[in-house]
């Protein structure tokens, strides 16, 4: 059993098929996704490169506070479908539910809710039971429901697709937009193998779309010149998206910051697309890369 993280698979991406196909993966009988929601694209070169196009993927969600797994494809059970988590575990409830905690029905998105407790769940914050109720609980309190702070959407079949932390949603002149949603589009573009999307304040529009981007390095082996690569990928955000998701700017970064269990620090890349001092990079497994990101954006 292999479990990664999203920005891992897409790391191996970026450096192709050279790596894994040094091992003997034979032995692998299940791949498994958590961290992050994972773009189709990812998911497809998992299930190909790594597992053979055998071995199944489970895209699971869940939460430290949660203390178990809460949603994830079953295998032998559930038709795969790249990028969705798909159900809730045996005995889990969830629903997507608008802001007033009204479920949202199929074929629209809102926000995951745990609609009923379950004993592994947290049970209070240390001498501090007040920010317990307020962090997780205070929103839909008159429901009961407990709020992930994540967003999710239900396709017609009424399958579980994670937008990402809510927090990440922005608001381009009225329109709700997932930083996921752009991610998935820019990953599918043949030269990307990885990206970062961030809403950057603008006098216009509110927010802007801000998409920090790493090539693939088999890309880069036959384009010497990457010119014109930016407009390139704005355009094709725009066809597969439409037109108000076509990010403002675009960065060709090498890397980007993650953390140690592989999760994307969103919040630091919002640092650069405004122009402010970083924050805090101690959580980062490599804290030099905002440096490099830094003077990458600064070349531009």
């Amino acid at each position: 059993i292999l479990y990664t993280a999203p920005t891992a698979i897409r790391s191996f991406m970026k450096l192709g098929r050279e790596i894994p196909n040094r091992f003997d993966l034979s032995s692998l009988r299940l791949l498994g996704s958590v961290g992050e929601p994972i773009n189709p694209e990812a998911w497809m070169w998992y299930r190909h490169v790594i597992g053979a196009d055998a071995t199944p993927i489970v895209d699971t969600w869940w939460q430290t506070e949660t203390g178990s797994i809460m949603v994830s494809a079953l295998p032998g059970v559930t038709e795969t479908k790249p990028g969705s988590a798909q159900v809730p575990i045996p005995g889990i409830s969830i629903d997507v539910v608008d802001d007033a905690g009204e479920h949202v029905g199929n074929g629209n998105g809102g926000l995951l809710v745990i609609t009923k407790p379950w004993p592994s769940m947290l049970r209070g914050i240390w001498g501090d039971p007040d920010r317990f109720v307020e962090t997780y609980w205070e929103k839909f309190q008159d429901k009961g429901y407990y709020f992930a702070g994540d967003g999710a959407r239900l396709d017609e079949d009424g399958d579980i697709w994670f937008l990402g932390r809510v927090d990440d949603v922005m608001n381009v002149s009225g329109h709700r937009l997932s930083t996921t949603e752009i991610e998935s589009a820019l990953v599918g573009n043949e030269a990307v193998a990885e990206a970062a999307v961030v809403g950057a304040n603008d006098e216009t529009t509110g927010q802007a779309v801000v998409a920090f981007v790493c090539i693939k390095q088999s890309y880069t082996s036959k384009h010497e010149e990457l010119t014109g690569l930016v407009d390139e990928l704005r355009a094709w955000v725009a066809q597969q998206i439409g037109a108000i998701a076509r990010p403002r700017d675009i960065y060709l970064v090498t890397e980007l910051p993650k953390t140690r269990s592989g999760k994307i620090m969103r919040r630091l890349l919002r640092d650069v697309a405004e122009g402010r001092d970083v924050g805090d990079t101690t959580t980062l497994a490599d804290t030099m890369v905002m440096s490099t990101i830094k003077g990458q954006v600064t070349k531009k």
